[in-house]
């Protein structure tokens, strides 16, 4: 088989953008998360009633 060479398979375009668009999604929903929980002027959070006491 000399001489033949094998081409290299073209990757379908949403491999290259899906995992882009993910990270981006998730990167703008930790800062909303962020900027929500700073910047809201709702009241403090109550006590942890998940703890044992």
């Amino acid at each position: 088989m000399r001489g033949v060479r094998a081409k290299a398979a073209a990757q379908p375009p949403r491999r290259t953008w899906l995992p882009t668009l993910v990270l981006i999604l998730l990167g703008i929903m930790i800062v909303r998360d962020i900027v929500v929980r700073r910047w809201t002027s709702g009241p403090p959070a109550g006590p942890d009633v998940t703890r044992l006491r």
